[in-house]
Order: structure tokens, then C-alpha cells, then sequence
């Protein structure tokens, strides 16, 4: 088996829905008849991504907006208060009936459906940046209680006094850190206060009971340690209270729900290439979902979001199927995980499962179900699928959530699942997102890696050994250029391999006419 792709080579001056320019992007595509999770998998490790059969790559020096691809590390994945929140919101909902007051509906995202295809899996809309900053705001209350502030109520009162403006905040969650990196200094009294370059201080619940610790040591002379006393044994200290252990994804995630629980929520995930026999059963609800998805969220009109466009677009694949033994249980290749609620498809994330990573596609759900933050909930039940896979499949360790595009703010929020790295452009090396943020800042495209010597090392170096399918034969492409009379031939396979690289040139047949 191996992977047969037809190169299309550079789509430039097209519309952007990130910046809305009209003829800023600028992006390379080749159309995959057939490819395989490895190369597909060796593909996005150099900055490719598929849109239904056809895989394209940014042009990143000159499209308007750089896309940089982006991965999370699942197994160290620590929710922030933001997504606990999220978690949160939709175990009330699903215990109590709770509908969190105040929501509205979901904003549109500006991009197009074609811009939606470059990567835009819509994780978070507007409402859930509105929620993350209402999170952040009250997180921030613990944060700059002081030593002084001793009884509780006074606590909340001089919080509420010391709020930063959501503004700043907002500012803060616009550079793409998650919310628990977000640090509030206040201006100490006159010799009192933290001392600004030393880490944040423990926090006030710690400090009241420490504090109540001394007092207990202190009333030595009346109270239990007395006995201890007469008996001429040393007052020791009472032991220190165990620190709350947070909780792990998958707590919050399935924490088990009462009897009577006014909801079932359960994610299936069904294979989408070639079609499962349960996803060709719940197809046609599937596509109601997306269309009411396209509609309302992203303002198409009636008759934009059809079923050939559907499945051209969501659930056609290039990739095959692979069931190796030594392979996650449900398989590689191309999955829709559905989010059933109460016998009816409410979401549906689509999923590559690929020999090191577990890469979303797109997200699209019923817009009545704005207010549970779907994409973000989502996106968390992805990680947990992740790790999930990862205790079969040790290798199978990142979740790829698509494109970084620090120079659009609401496309910035997938920096906030750490940790996470981005792709170098050029070197094609994984570099914290912490340690991209300063550059881009600065300039939307960047090389991260910081050796100005390092190369790409799996640059193509041997264009003879590069495989053409022509004529029905597969062949080296060596062989193909002694019977090839056009001079602009060999550019445009050396173009090609320079962009795949020579382990995917030498695996994959390039098929020329």
C-alpha cells in the first residue's frame, strides 16, 4: 500500500477570512487519491494539513496570515480554571438541567467556509472568551489577598476592590497564555508586600491555616497540649494539612453523575473512511447538525452547505484504514466522534488517529447548545481520547489542534492548551509556544529554532530516488526524467520534494500525466 498524490502547486491571492483580505493568502496543495497514517502523520510534522482528500501547506513568508501548526503535550495537560469551569458548566447541566444564566448565543467566526477548512476547528468562539474572562476575573480575587487580610469577609470585600479591569484582561488572554499564567501585582504598603521578583506567594487559604496552626501552638498553656506538658513531653507541632491534590482531566471529565441525573451525555466514535456501518446510520442526522452549524454560526446560505458539500469536505478522506496489532483498538485513519445527548447528536469532532497523535479536523454542533461551550469541551474530551489511546499506543502522545495564527487574536486561544509547541517554518523542529510569543509579537512570520546554522534536516537530497507513478508504472524518478523532453518538468518535482521531504518522496508515488 502506498500513498498516491497528484501535486496542484501554488494557489495564491485569495480570499483571507482571518484578516478579510482579498487576496492575501497564499498557500501550496497537492490532491492525496490514497495515503497512509505514517505519511500523512510524517506530512503535518512539516507543516501540511488535509482538507477532505486535498492537503495543502501555507505559503508561510507570504500569506497574510501565517499559520503555524501547533500541538499539545496530553500527558502533561493540566486544565486551567477557565476549562475546569467549562467541565463544570456541563456536569450541572447534565446533573441538574443548569443553564448557565446570562449566555447568549454563539458569535460567528468571519472566516468562510473555505477558511474554515484552513485549519479553523472553531475550539472557541467569542462566548467562550467571554466566559474565560468572567473566570479569570474571579480567580484573580484569591490572587491578591494579602498577610493583613485575615477574616474571610474581608476578604471578598478588598478582592473585589483590587480587580484588575476585564480590559487588561483581556489583553492578557489575547497573547495566547493560558489563564493560570496570568499574574496580578499590587503595590505593596510602604516596607510590607511581595517581593515582585521572587515567585507569587502561597495562597490565603494556606496562609489562614498556617496562621491558625501558630495559634494552636500558642495556647499551649491551656489548652490540649497541656497534658503533653505535665507529662514533661515536648508540644509538637500539629500536622500540617495535606494540600489539596488537583484534580486530573478525566475526574472532571466523568465524575460520576446522580440516578436521577436530568441528562446522558456519550461520545461514540464511528469511522468516517470508508464509512462504518454506524456512520452511515446516523449520517443524515450528522449533516442536519452541520448544516444548522454553517447556517447559524457561520452565516451560509440555505443552500451553501450540501450534502456532496458535507461529505467532500468532512467525510472523505485519504486516509486508509489500519487496524496493526500493535495499533490503538478502533484503528488508524479518519473518525467522527459524536456527542450524543439524550438519544440525539448535539456535536461532532473530526479526527485523524495517526500513528503519533490524535489530529482534529473540525468541530461543528447544534447551535441551541452554545451555552456548554462546545468547542472547548470538546477539545478537552479530545486530550482525555488521547491519553486514552496513549495507555494502548505509548507512542500515540500528542493531540495536533491544526494552525496557530498568532497574527489574528481570536485564533490565539489554541495557545492556551499547554503544554504545547509550534512547528519551525523552516527547520521544521517542535519550539515552545512560550518561547515563540516574543518573536511573533514582533513579526507575524518567524523562524523559532534559534540556531541560525540548523537546516532542515529532512530536506530532499537525492531527487533520483524520488517515486512518479506514470503510465500506470511506478518508478524512480531517475527513470521518469530520461523520457521527459519539458524543461520546466524538473522544477516542479524538485519543488515538490523540497516540500515533503525525502522520506515522503521516496514512500509516496507522485503521479505525473
Amino acid at each position: 500500500m502506498a500513498s498516491v498524490v497528484e501535486y496542484k502547486g501554488l494557489k495564491a491571492g485569495y480570499y483571507c477570512g482571518y484578516c478579510e483580505s482579498r487576496e492575501g493568502k497564499a498557500s501550496r496543495g497537492m490532491w492525496a487519491h490514497s495515503m497512509t497514517v505514517q505519511d500523512y502523520q510524517d506530512l503535518i510534522d512539516r507543516g501540511w494539513r488535509r482538507s477532505g482528500k486535498y492537503v495543502y501547506k501555507p505559503v508561510m513568508n507570504q500569506t497574510c496570515c501565517p499559520q503555524y501548526t501547533i500541538r499539545c503535550h496530553p500527558l502533561q495537560f493540566q486544565p486551567s480554571k477557565s476549562h475546569k469551569k467549562v467541565l463544570k458548566k456541563m456536569l450541572k447541566f447534565l446533573a441538574k438541567g443548569e443553564i448557565p444564566k446570562g449566555n447568549c448565543e454563539d458569535e460567528p467566526m468571519d472566516s468562510t467556509m473555505e477558511d474554515a477548512v484552513d485549519g479553523d476547528f472553531a475550539l472557541m468562539n467569542k462566548l467562550d472568551i467571554k466566559c474565560d474572562l468572567k473566570t479569570l476575573s474571579s480567580d484573580l480575587k484569591g490572587s491578591i489577598e494579602s498577610e493583613e487580610k485575615e477574616k474571610e469577609k474581608s476578604l471578598k470585600k478588598e478582592g473585589s476592590k483590587e480587580l484588575i479591569h476585564p480590559q487588561a484582561i483581556e489583553e492578557k488572554l489575547g497573547s495566547g497564555e493560558p489563564s493560570h499564567s496570568i499574574k496580578v501585582h499590587i503595590g505593596p504598603k510602604p516596607g510590607k508586600g511581595a517581593d515582585l521578583s521572587k515567585p507569587p506567594c502561597r495562597k490565603a487559604k494556606e496562609m489562614r491555616k498556617e496562621r491558625k496552626r501558630l495559634k494552636l501552638m500558642q495556647q499551649d498553656s491551656a489548652g490540649a497540649f497541656e497534658g503533653f506538658q505535665a507529662q514533661g513531653q515536648p508540644v509538637c507541632l500539629l500536622p500540617k494539612a495535606k494540600s489539596n491534590q488537583p484534580k486530573s482531566l478525566e475526574d472532571l471529565i466523568f465524575e460520576s453523575l446522580p440516578e436521577n441525573a436530568s441528562h446522558k451525555l456519550e461520545v461514540r466514535v464511528v469511522r468516517s473512511s470508508p464509512p462504518s456501518p454506524q456512520f452511515k446510520a446516523t449520517f443524515q442526522e450528522s449533516y442536519q447538525v452541520y448544516k444548522r452549524y454553517q447556517m447559524i454560526i457561520h452565516k451560509d446560505p440555505p443552500d451553501k452547505p450540501t450534502v456532496s458539500q458535507f461529505t467532500r469536505f468532512l467525510c472523505n478522506s485519504p486516509l486508509e484504514a489500519e487496524h496493526p496489532a500493535n495499533g490503538p483498538e478502533c484503528g488508524y485513519g479518519s473518525f467522527h466522534q459524536q456527542y450524543w445527548l439524550d438519544g440525539k447528536i448535539i456535536a461532532v469532532g473530526v479526527i485523524d488517529i495517526l500513528p503519533y497523535c490524535v489530529s482534529s479536523v473540525y468541530l461543528y454542533y447544534d447551535p441551541d447548545y452554545s451555552f456548554l461551550s462546545l468547542g472547548v469541551y470538546s477539545a478537552l474530551r479530545e486530550i482525555a481520547f488521547t491519553r486514552q489511546l496513549h495507555e494502548k499506543t505509548s507512542q500515540l502522545s500528542y493531540y495536533y489542534m491544526g494552525f496557530y495564527i498568532h497574527s489574528c487574536p481570536k485564533m490565539r486561544y489554541k495557545g492556551q492548551y499547554r503544554p504545547s509547541d509550534l512547528l519551525c517554518p523552516e527547520t521544521y523542529v517542535w519550539v515552545p509556544i512560550e518561547q515563540c510569543l516574543p518573536s511573533l509579537d514582533n513579526s507575524k512570520y518567524c523562524r523559532f529554532n534559534q540556531d541560525p546554522q540548523a537546516e532542515d534536516e529532512g530536506r530532499s537530497k537525492d531527487l533520483d530516488r524520488l517515486r512518479v507513478f506514470h503510465r500506470r508504472s511506478a518508478m524512480p524518478y531517475g527513470v521518469y526524467k530520461n523520457h521527459q523532453e519539458d524543461p520546466s518538468e524538473e522544477a516542479v518535482v524538485l519543488e515538490y520534494a523540497n516540500l515533503v521531504g525525502q522520506k515522503c518522496s521516496e514512500r509516496m508515488l507522485l503521479f505525473r500525466h
